[in-house]
């Protein structure tokens, strides 16, 4: 048996999600976080998809591109309970595995092919933009499907931790930037629910300021008890500029 195995992307994702920070812990959670992907070649032939578009969700197989590699450890704490508990690695979805590969399953809205691009328009997904693709594969609902399955300390959907208000200055903020956006609201609204934040760190109230980066705009956050302040959304680009000025 070989000792190693060399895998070649075959797409990239693009997504709102600019870092890990932001990401949900599944894609189903946020609605408006849509992602993209795009085929590499030489695998760009709408030949290689013939048929794709008669299945509505995909598996996608992706690589853990931003996790360092070899560091990995038998038990992780899954943020489902709390960052407190540890189970197996293999008990778990953690980032940080053996090796670093996820899955994912998404909805294929539709298909475009045209100046040389092939593009799977998705629904929401849970990957940061930029992530590899190693292959695709359609979803079969009669085999992949388990309405009765059991699934341990993640039975259900989490309960949303946190209510979010946003100050005027972030309100006049999303609405400047929502005109090819016109769901950024409730999208940042559905992300910073979820808390974001390391497992250890849920539950605490503090006045630290967070920032989050989605499409191309930081937006900063305070706790404050179970609710949320979305305090400040700046374009990144005005960032960067005002940096080298």
């Amino acid at each position: 048996m070989s000792d190693s195995l060399t895998l070649q992307p075959i797409a990239v994702i693009h997504t709102p999600y600019k870092e890990k920070f932001s990401v949900p812990r599944q894609p189903n959670l946020v609605q408006d976080g849509t992602g993209i992907v795009e085929l590499l070649p030489p695998y760009n032939q709408a030949e290689a998809i013939r048929g794709l578009e008669q299945f509505s969700h995909l598996w996608l197989i992706f690589q853990f591109d931003q996790i360092p590699q070899g560091k990995w450890h038998p038990t992780v704490r899954p943020p489902r309970l709390g960052g407190n508990q540890r189970v197996g690695v293999f008990a778990s979805r953690s980032t940080h595995r053996p090796n670093p590969i996820g899955l994912s399953k998404v909805e294929l809205r539709h298909i475009e092919c045209k100046n040389g691009k092939v593009l799977l328009h998705l629904g929401a997904v849970d990957l940061v933009d930029g992530t590899p693709i190693l292959d695709i594969k359609p979803y079969l609902a009669y085999a992949d499907s388990e309405p009765d399955a059991i699934s341990g300390f993640a039975q259900s959907e989490p309960k949303l931790l946190l209510q979010v208000e946003f100050t005027l200055e972030a309100e006049s903020a999303v609405k400047k930037h929502s005109k090819n956006r016109p769901h950024l609201q409730r999208f940042i609204t559905d992300v910073i629910q979820q808390d974001p934040r390391p497992a250890y760190q849920q539950g605490k109230t503090t006045d630290r300021l967070y920032g989050i980066s989605l499409y191309d705009l930081n937006v900063k956050w305070r706790i404050k008890a179970d609710t949320v302040d979305v305090a400040e959304i700046v374009q990144i680009e005005t960032l960067v500029n005002h940096q080298e000025d």
